[in-house]
């Protein structure tokens, strides 16, 4: 398979994910400062110019975060990535759409992109300062989603390396995740696989 990252993105989690999973795979770097997403041979394989991009063993390629794991989750079932029961399932659903959709589509794009959201360079103080209100917000409810649990449904799933992620991000822009985060946080650090990613993506892990 070929993988189309940008270290440091949110391609990271699924990044981590492959890795969890031991298959073998090809990393094509996406520079998105230098505009690598709108050229065409990537748009040939991605239209929406956007990352991850994973292009399977057929030449068919999946876009966005949830897809990407959802399926990667389901191809490799015996790495457990997925709970085996409907209720398990749905709850890491729930969480990873709440962590991919508003804490990183919301909260921290109005933080990183924030001139997507306003033309205006005397609002962009305001922006940020909402998207720092969104992430907040939504590390409370991960929090205590966290509540007596190692990982969000108990065993480490897609939804552990969406949240890890922005867990990342967080953590380099010095802002203080709440404890059961902040555990999840550094319980992610001692896994192998992350260690591995943070490495070849260039982080002191």
């Amino acid at each position: 398979m070929k993988f189309y990252m940008t270290p440091g993105s949110c391609s990271t989690g699924i990044h981590i994910l492959l890795e969890e999973i031991g298959t073998v795979f090809e990393v094509y770097i996406v520079n998105l400062p230098a505009g690598d997403h709108l050229k065409p041979d990537y748009l040939a394989i991605n239209p929406k110019s956007t990352i991850p991009t994973l292009v399977r063993n057929d030449g068919t390629a999946i876009t966005e975060f949830q897809a990407i794991a959802w399926w990667l989750a389901r191809q490799y079932p015996k790495r457990k990535l997925l709970p085996e029961d409907a209720e398990g399932e749905v709850r890491v659903l729930e969480a990873l759409d709440y962590v991919v959709g508003t804490i990183h589509g919301q909260g921290f794009t109005r933080i990183f992109t924030t001139p997507n959201f306003t033309p205006n360079p005397a609002d962009h103080d305001a922006v940020q300062a909402r998207g720092r209100e969104i992430v907040e917000r939504g590390f409370a409810v991960m929090d205590d989603a966290l509540s007596g649990h190692d990982y969000v449904a108990g065993s480490f799933s897609i939804a552990d390396a969406a949240l890890f992620y922005t867990e990342f991000w967080a953590d380099r822009l010095k802002m203080t995740l709440p404890p059961n985060c902040r555990a999840h946080y550094l319980r992610m650090l001692e896994r192998p696989a992350v260690r591995q990613v943070l490495r070849e993506e260039g982080y002191r892990v």
